[in-house]
């Protein structure tokens, strides 16, 4: 099974190379379920792998002067702030055993990865549904008050589950910043480049035991994965692509919502 996940992190990255994003949804489902790794840790892990991998996806666009640092800046601030705190007081904060239920015990591990699962729906359904086209904006605008809101809400949930955001973000940038939405997907890749990290930074703090050769294997081959994806997206058409992952993503969400819930 180990051996399996190291290659589904092929296919993490593979996947953000193609469609430019989504893939590290994946990340803690094949750490928890593949590699026997605790919910908890698995979103460390995830926050480093995501944050690495995003990353060289953003180094990209930035050669082709697709990201707008400025809006980096102002949304990545609240986020990074939010993201840190999640991951350094209150992830350990939480309790092993929230509720008990009678019929079934709430523990920590079931409540991040029911989170998780859902966030994993939600993210799935904007893949599907995605059908927004190219427009260039005559002038980029900021609306502050609600990209500090959207940074602090997309921190937040980053710290807790870690996974990206971008689904959340790109739609932020786009309608609160008007930006383009190339440059959109580019701004998005650093402000999850960073923000992951920092949060990985903050399980450090917390003094989390890490996996060092588990964790550099998989980014290694996850890192593998996205620049095979980048020259196969020269040929493959992502846009025809991330409906069909979407609709895998959502499977997996419900299955990850079945197996916790019910056959728990």
């Amino acid at each position: 099974m180990e051996i399996l996940g190291y290659f589904s992190a092929i296919f993490v990255g593979l996947t953000l190379g193609l469609i430019g994003g989504g893939g590290s949804i994946l990340t803690v489902p094949i750490l928890v379920y593949l590699m026997g790794v605790t919910p908890v840790n698995a979103t460390a892990y995830s926050l480093f792998i995501v944050g690495l991998t995003s990353l060289i996806g953003a180094s990209a666009y930035m050669k082709k002067k697709l990201v707008n640092f400025m809006a980096a800046v102002v949304f990545a601030i609240p986020a990074f702030s939010a993201v840190f705190v999640a991951r350094m007081f209150i992830v350990p904060a939480i309790p092993d055993q929230i509720w008990d239920l009678g019929f079934i015990v709430i523990t920590k591990d079931l409540f991040i990865m029911v989170l998780f699962a859902v966030l994993m729906f939600f993210s799935s359904y904007f893949m599907i549904k995605d059908k927004r086209v190219e427009v260039e904006t005559q002038k980029i605008e900021f609306n502050y008050p609600m990209i500090i809101m959207e940074g602090i809400l997309v921190g937040t949930l980053t710290g807790l589950v870690g996974a990206g955001g971008g689904f959340l973000i790109i739609p932020a940038l786009v309608l609160l910043a008007k930006l383009p939405m190339k440059m959109a997907v580019g701004t998005s890749l650093l402000i999850i480049a960073v923000n992951s990290l920092i949060g990985f930074m903050g399980d450090i703090g917390a003094h989390r035991i890490i996996d060092w050769k588990l964790l550099s294997i998989f980014s290694v081959m996850a890192v593998a994965g996205i620049i095979a994806g980048s020259i196969l997206s020269k040929y493959i058409s992502g846009a025809k692509l991330k409906p069909a992952f979407g609709w895998f993503v959502m499977i997996m969400s419900i299955y990850i919502l079945g197996k916790e819930l019910i056959f728990h």
